[in-house]
């Protein structure tokens, strides 16, 4: 072949700008096809109205997790109640009885903390809003074999599974809402939570109707209405921005972000959020491979599965510790004594004034958590846990006191002191100790290290119900000094080793 005959050759410097050029061009096509697919996300519920929204669906989900026990307890007394399930009634004939008194209230302890710890295999795979529709089914079926039940088998078996799915639900509403809630608000949202204000005086009117069985009935149906809104209400909200970047959706996570902020996706706030939790996720996922380069690239997807050994690694990530302390947080929480089953018959009040007072306790015990919501993001949830619990402990330690007397003046003074009670734990630990287990946890091991903190309030939860009664009958008032104790020990673990959460994103955590 002749000389004339070669092509010419292209000047490199002619190939490198070409190539540059398609590597411009597909990234600008994929650009283009990236603000497309964000696009088509874009929800119609924004900013604070979206908000709102989410508040409402969380709250009504959270007003679940103390609703069956609170009621329940209230029923206990009941005439109809009494009537249709005579295992309840305390007799010196049966006294074996007081054991299944407190059995039927604790059994439900032993569903949420199956459901709990099921939702560390669960949570993840469906996701924040499909484990919540699932907790709220679930619930919806446990309630219904509650309020139609004929034997004591079938209200232990439903109780079962009305605990199952709330240990679903309790384990997840906390960390969904925190996920989808700015930083400087977080705390302020994600305590406002329901209350049992209604239900409370819904159990005294219902004591007056003691010729049917709707007297107890009727309680435990009313759930159905928040389970209805539960599953309902999902159905129209996002699901976290945060799962959604984690399982390689970003453009839905773009546009859930852009919806909660109200401002368009292109915006730099936006932007920062969005690629804020990109990097969290990469940071995670690459933090598990020892693979480096692109090794560790090979591995991502493979990497984006968490496993539960994770939970108990240390390094960068400190997930041990994360655990430990979220595990820790919740156990506390049932060891301050809020769920004694104080009845306030023990105080020597009258069946009725009963009621009423602790009707009445249910409304200040909502009015004090007003306290907790309006100061949460202004000062530290490590502070406010401290300060209610040492005046927690102060106040059992009033309350042995009290119990000690025992006359007419000295059951008064009882009577208030439990309402000082719930106002500090209202203050301290009704709405916080949930908010900080959520913000705790990295994105990566959220949803089991949630799981298990939630296991750990329903396990000690059965173990202070089950306790108290027994407690009571053989050492009396001296109960409450076992558990100002408890709370004098809580407050130094606080103070040396809970780190604070306020104030800070929860990549930046």
């Amino acid at each position: 072949m002749s000389a004339s005959d070669t092509p010419p050759q292209q000047p490199e410097d002619t190939l490198d700008e070409k190539k540059t050029q398609h590597e411009e061009i597909e990234i600008s096509r994929q650009s283009l096809d990236f603000d497309a697919e964000v696009a088509s996300h874009a929800l119609s519920l924004r900013g604070t109205k979206l908000s709102v929204a989410i508040a409402f669906v969380a709250g009504t989900g959270f007003t679940l997790f103390g609703y069956d026990q609170g009621v329940m307890s209230a029923l206990l007394t009941a005439g109809q109640f009494e009537k249709t399930f005579p295992q309840v009634v305390v007799e010196s004939s049966h006294p074996n009885h007081a054991i299944l008194q407190s059995f039927i209230i604790a059994i439900y302890e032993v569903g949420c903390l199956v459901g709990a710890l099921s939702n560390m295999w669960v949570g993840d795979r469906l996701g924040r809003r499909r484990t919540i529709f699932l907790a709220g089914m679930i619930m919806i079926v446990g309630a219904i074999l509650q309020a139609t039940s004929c034997s004591f088998a079938q209200m232990i078996v439903a109780r079962v599974v009305t605990g199952y799915g709330n240990g679903f639900n309790s384990s997840t509403v906390p960390t969904y809402h925190a996920e989808c809630s700015p930083a400087a608000k977080r705390g302020r949202m994600i305590m406002i939570e329901g209350s049992l204000i209604t239900f409370g005086w819904v159990d005294v009117g219902l004591y007056f109707v003691p010729e049917s069985s709707a007297q107890w009935r009727v309680p435990i149906a009313l759930q159905l209405v928040l389970e209805l809104i539960l599953v309902g209400g999902i159905g129209f909200l996002p699901e976290s921005p945060r799962w959604l970047v984690r399982h390689d959706r970003p453009a839905e996570a773009l546009a859930v972000i852009s919806a909660l902020e109200d401002k368009p996706p292109s915006d730099p706030e936006v932007q920062r959020t969005f690629y804020a939790i990109r990097e969290a996720v990469e940071m995670e996922d690459f933090g598990t491979s020892s693979d480096d380069g692109e090794g560790a690239m090979k591995n991502k997807k493979s990497n984006r599965k968490a496993s539960l050994r994770e939970l108990v690694t240390g390094g960068r990530s400190q997930n041990f510790r994360r655990t430990i302390i979220a595990v820790m947080c919740q156990m506390f929480q049932q060891l301050t004594g809020i769920n004694l089953t104080i009845l306030f018959q023990r105080l020597g009040l009258s069946d009725v004034t009963s009621r009423l007072t602790a009707a009445a306790n249910g409304t200040e015990y909502f009015l004090a958590s007003f306290i907790a919501i309006a100061v949460v993001d202004r000062v530290s949830r490590r502070s406010l846990m401290i300060i209610g619990t040492v005046g927690q402990s102060l106040t059992m330690l009033l309350l042995a006191i009290m119990g000690s007397i025992n006359n007419g003046p000295a059951q008064i003074v009882s009577a208030v002191l439990l309402f000082v009670f719930n106002t500090f734990f209202a203050l301290g630990w009704l709405g916080t100790a949930w908010l900080y287990c959520a913000e705790l946890a990295g994105l990566r091991v959220r949803a089991p290290v949630n799981a298990l903190s939630t296991a750990s309030n329903w396990t000690f939860n059965f173990v202070v119900v089950m306790v108290t009664g027994p407690s009571f009958s053989n050492i009396s008032w001296r109960t409450y000094i076992v558990f100002a104790a408890l709370n004098a020990v809580i407050v130094p673990m606080i103070y040396f080793f809970f780190p604070e959460t306020g104030g800070r994103s929860l990549e930046g955590i």
